[in-house]
């Protein structure tokens, strides 16, 4: 587990890029990071995508993607920040860091700070930022159990199908 707390990062920009993590595995997860901050692949933007703009790496991306994209440098970097530091979590309960995967990760709104602008006319409006909340959770993935192989059995019998066997051998 990681998190971090009244972070100074654009909420909508941290919660689309950690929905882009959502489900990868670290090594993959890290990946896909520093190649946002080299701006080799994008962050596609799903939810608030409202003025973004559109973008032919969003389009090669898997899933449903409308071709928004952005490359979100300061939320990346509190992303692969907190999955270091998740890691390091992680080798110190003893988990496997080849074998993790993000299986939790959540973005929430902050309480917004509050600065001034001066306008026009010596009127005053408000300069609010908007950080965020995060915390994401690592998990090893379970290694599969083989299937016992079954004996074969005889087709399946309805109830009634059973019953007419049951009465029929019965009376014979």
């Amino acid at each position: 587990k990681a998190r971090g707390s009244d972070l100074r990062c654009h909420f909508k920009n941290t919660r689309e890029a950690a929905m882009n993590l959502k489900n990868l595995e670290l090594g993959v997860a890290k990946k896909f990071l520093q190649d946002v901050l080299d701006k080799k692949q994008c962050v596609v933007f799903r939810r608030f995508c409202g003025g973004v703009g559109r973008t032919a790496q969003a389009h090669q991306q898997q899933g449903s993607s409308n071709g928004q994209g952005r490359w979100p440098k300061k939320s990346v970097e509190f992303l692969v920040n907190l999955l270091r530091n998740a890691e390091s979590n992680a080798e110190v309960k003893g988990l496997d860091s080849d074998n993790l995967y993000i299986s939790h990760i959540q973005v929430n709104r902050a309480q917004k700070q509050r600065r001034r602008t001066y306008r026009a006319h010596g009127r005053i409006n408000p300069y609010m930022s908007s950080p965020s909340h995060i915390e994401l959770v690592l998990s090893e993935k379970a290694t599969g159990v083989k299937k016992e192989a079954e004996e074969k059995q005889g087709p399946k019998v309805t109830r009634k199908a059973a019953a007419r066997l049951r009465s029929g051998s019965s009376s014979a």
